[in-house]
């Protein structure tokens, strides 16, 4: 086997379990004070160091794991992020191939505009490095379809950047489901906060120390405007780098669905029905209301909606007791409900939500850092908590969901071919065009 930093690193990792020491990193490794060695811990290379590729300071707090290097099209951004985390100016990157080309950069983690997420993942995949990703996948079915290859042909770790898995009470919640407290389940309600409308497309001049074409990359050529991509939230709902918060808020709570469906072997509805808005003439042209229906195999009724069509309904069981939380995944069964939010984990009686404390025999993997499982698993070469395939069946449905409004058709889903089918208009739009040689990077 050829001697590389990755293979160093995972050959301390096995010492150690067999050496029966309770952290990963054996004592051999260890540096001053019994501490990681910084030459023993996971080097991080951060692609992006926007608003949201602020949480990449975990990886500086947890002891196995540092950041050396980081890039970003945005000269300002890059400087602030490389100020404080102590990055020096020669390891800060314009393009991501100079980061990726390193070979002391184990991983890397993506926090870029959605449209650039599948892309980095699958060119840092090639290139060596193991991929913590942040939701939502891909903006397209097919490229989500593509994204196995990291697991499958290039054996990267590959850790979905949904948080939730890692939070100690959205597990109990759906370890109770799981055990039986609420008897059959019969229907599922999930929301999310909706998208935006509006936005202003005004041409105006690149600012300096900005490479706007990188930061397009595979995404058409549009003229700059400060609300494409300057607004932090601009590019969350524009077609061309997203499908709105269909996928970027949506990921949190359908993640929390499809951990329960997995569980239980359900996949994902075969049959989709949606209905929303969205304001195609407008710079943020994603749907910002919508209202999903979808039949699983088993007959399970999927419930798919934006906060506020969700808060309106009169349908929600307890949602009296749930209108104020911004997101959810409740599960309605025979003998009563669990809800789970980022905000708590709700239940139809008191009694009900005490069993989380001893579900029963059914139990979820337990985590408690979803950056540092990210970190553990390279280490181990363990799949994450957060694994690859079922980010691709919980993001499939946001997709459904999208490919719903813009068609107005009733959708059907085949999970042995996993493609849409009965539609041509439908099926088509599993896949979306990317600008050249930025497309290659799917090859």
């Amino acid at each position: 086997m050829k001697t590389t930093r990755q293979n160093f690193l995972k050959t301390s990792a096995l010492l150690g379990a067999a050496a029966g020491f309770p952290t990963i990193i054996p004592a051999s490794v260890l540096g001053a004070e019994g501490k990681v060695a910084p030459s023993n811990k996971v080097n991080i290379g951060a692609l992006s160091c926007g608003r949201r590729a602020c949480s990449g300071g975990a990886y500086q707090d947890y002891e196995k794991s540092q950041i050396v290097a980081i890039c970003d099209p945005k000269k300002d951004m890059r400087d602030a992020r490389g100020q404080n985390w102590g990055i020096a100016e020669k390891d800060r990157y314009v393009d991501f191939r100079d980061l990726l080309a390193r070979d002391d950069v184990d991983a890397v983690s993506i926090a870029t505009p959605d449209h650039w997420h599948v892309p980095l993942s699958m060119a840092a995949a090639k290139a060596g490095k193991d991929v913590y990703c942040e939701k939502p996948l891909g903006i397209s079915i097919e490229q989500n379809l593509a994204a196995r290859r990291i697991e499958n042909e290039y054996n990267r770790v590959f850790q979905y950047g949904t948080q939730q898995r890692s939070m100690q009470h959205m597990r109990m919640g759906l370890e109770i489901v799981l055990n039986g407290h609420i008897g059959d389940v019969k229907e599922v309600y999930v929301w999310a906060w909706g998208g935006r409308a509006g936005g202003d497309a005004t041409e105006t001049p690149v600012p300096e120390g900005f490479d706007y074409e990188l930061w397009l990359g595979p995404a058409p050529v549009a003229p700059y405007s400060f609300d494409r991509c300057m607004n932090q939230h601009g590019a969350y709902h524009h077609y061309d780098y997203s499908i709105g918060f269909l996928g970027g808020w949506g990921a949190h709570p359908l993640d929390q669905l499809q951990w329960w469906a997995d569980e239980e072997g359900l996949g994902i509805p075969y049959e989709y029905q949606t209905t929303g808005t969205i304001n195609y003439n407008d710079l943020y042209n994603t749907a910002f209301k919508w209202n999903m229906e979808a039949l699983y195999q088993n007959g399970l009724k999927l419930h798919f909606m934006d906060t506020d069509t969700a808060w309106k309904s009169k349908h929600i069981p307890g949602i009296d007791q749930l209108r104020k939380y911004g997101n959810m995944t409740q599960f309605i069964g025979t003998n009563g409900w669990v809800g789970v939010s980022r905000e708590g984990l709700l239940a139809s009686s008191e009694e009900l939500r005490r069993k989380a404390k001893n579900p029963g025999p059914r139990r979820l993997p337990i985590s408690k850092n979803h950056k540092g499982n990210f970190v553990d698993c390279v280490l181990s070469r363990e799949r994450p908590i957060a694994n690859l395939d079922s980010a691709i069946r919980s993001d499939i449905i946001s997709h459904m969901s999208d490919i719903g409004i813009r068609t107005g058709e009733i959708l059907k889903w085949d999970p042995a071919k996993e493609m849409v089918i009965g539609s041509d208009r439908a099926k088509s739009m599993m896949h979306r065009e990317m600008r050249a040689p930025y497309d290659r990077l799917m090859i």
